[in-house]
């Protein structure tokens, strides 16, 4: 276990940070903790081993600053994927979230010992690590701050929805799809069981910015009151080295990237929760293939709850010789891709994408336009803020049509609409114009760096 580390900062504040374990969520606040860190106040990371070493082994700009704290919580089981389930929500990795809430033990002695050391310990906790953090209320000097994982859009509706949809006079509401299938029975129950525990916050943190959501931000701060909100992302970092040249380090796609033009290539992923069935992958492959751009393609399974695991359940398969059939117009990427730096290079024209939320602010970042396929979550919803509030993207697939197969010939017809016509060239245009408005936002007197800024000085006051 990490030192407590004596504090330096204004205030003798220290930081707690307790993710959720998946990697959409690790990741968001591993980045968030690198930004506390610039402000001279020390963070304490808290989690299972095996999900810290997930984070950090695939976290692109973290600080070794950061005190880890790995904690024991009962074994869990690590199943794979289940293929052609009911719904694509990754159920096979409920036994390693429900594990997780038994870090309440060990991250209230934390907060405890920290307590006595530090002026004021703030917890910031994943919206679903809410009853890990609930000792924080009955300690006088730590404060209990949630992290909402996801966009302020979706956050809006679902909360609109929970308050019984009252009427609000705002032109910025549109209609979205339904819930239904984006998560299991299961999920839902842990959900709500967490949300009891949400009251106790003392406000939530956004990674959005109000340059690309402003109106959804004042919504939720209309409809919530008397808490306090803050929007201060992106967290991933905004330039992306692409000069690692002769790096051992970089991925060997990099190198492929390198020898295409500009704006030529369409990268394809679909997270690290989402489990293709084979029919799925035969229509990707074809239709890529049939479409002629060129192409970056992940195809990994879902994670699983220890991605340490090796035994490998059944792994999605390309039909034989797929590969060298495509050789020089594409590249199949069956490892951790370095997403950062495959969006931020100059040859990547569009990103084919699930839609979770951290691919798709990594994107806006980026200046990269979007063919949106929601798989579950909140995917579905933040399709909708991609392709029709602010226009960046076009829809691979209508989640009211979710039990359907894309085919080939509308996988193929999407790709080139997006890399061949003056319709995707206008999405390519905003985005790029949203990276540029988000990239200053960032800057000094920047709305993300005031946001940052107050919140630093709200946590060290």
């Amino acid at each position: 276990m990490a030192s407590n580390g004596q504090s330096n900062s204004k205030n003798q504040v220290v930081v707690v940070v307790v993710p959720f374990p998946a990697q959409g969520h690790l990741n968001q606040l591993l980045h968030f903790s690198r930004l506390i860190l610039s402000h001279n106040i020390p963070v304490h990371y808290v989690g299972t081993s095996i999900h810290n070493r997930q984070a950090t082994i695939r976290g692109q700009g973290w600080d070794p600053n950061i005190h880890f704290h790995h904690f024991k919580v009962p074994h869990f089981v690590s199943p794979p994927p289940i293929l052609n389930s009911e719904t694509k929500f990754p159920s096979h990795m409920l036994p390693s979230f429900e594990a997780s809430l038994h870090l309440r033990e060990p991250v209230a002695e934390l907060m405890q010992s920290l307590s006595s050391v530090f002026k004021r310990v703030v917890v910031i906790h994943d919206t679903y690590m809410a009853s890990v953090v609930q000792d924080a209320k009955n300690i006088a000097n730590v404060e209990n701050y949630m992290f909402v994982s996801t966009c302020a859009f979706t956050a809006f509706t679902s909360i609109w929805e929970r308050m019984g949809k009252t009427p609000i006079e705002s032109s910025h509401i549109i209609d979205v799809p339904s819930m239904e299938g984006c998560f299991t029975n299961q999920f839902v129950d842990f959900m709500i069981a967490q949300m009891e525990f949400c009251e106790f916050s003392n406000g939530s943190i956004y990674n959005t910015n109000r340059v690309i959501e402003g109106p959804y931000l004042e919504l939720i701060e209309k409809i919530t009151c008397n808490k306090k909100h803050w929007a201060v992302g992106p967290f991933n970092p905004l330039t992306i080295d692409q000069e690692k040249k002769d790096s051992k380090g970089r991925h060997s796609c990099m190198e492929w990237l390198d020898k295409q033009e500009t704006n030529s290539v369409i990268y394809v992923s679909f997270g690290t929760t989402t489990t293709l069935t084979d029919e799925e992958i035969e229509q990707i492959a074809t239709g890529l293939k049939q479409s002629k751009i060129k192409f970056i393609w992940v195809l990994r399974d879902a994670d699983k709850g220890d991605i340490f695991d090796k035994n490998e359940g059944k792994r999605g398969e390309l039909s034989k010789g797929f590969e060298e059939r495509v050789e020089g117009m594409g590249f199949v990427v069956r490892d951790w891709a370095p997403q950062l730096e495959i969006l931020s290079h100059p040859s990547t024209g569009g990103f084919m994408s699930h839609c979770g939320w951290n691919s798709t602010l990594e994107t806006i970042s980026m200046g990269v336009p979007i063919a949106a396929w929601p798989m579950h979550s909140d995917q579905p919803r933040n399709c909708v803020l991609i392709t029709q509030v602010l226009k960046i993207g076009l829809v691979v697939k209508d989640w009211a049509k979710r039990h359907k197969l894309v085919t080939a010939s509308n996988i193929e017809n999407v790709v080139r609409r997006l890399m061949e016509t003056t319709e995707g060239d206008e999405m390519r245009e905003r985005a790029i114009k949203l990276k540029n408005v988000v990239g200053t936002s960032m800057d000094e007197g920047g709305v993300s760096r005031i946001e940052m800024d107050s919140f630093i000085a709200h946590i060290t006051r």
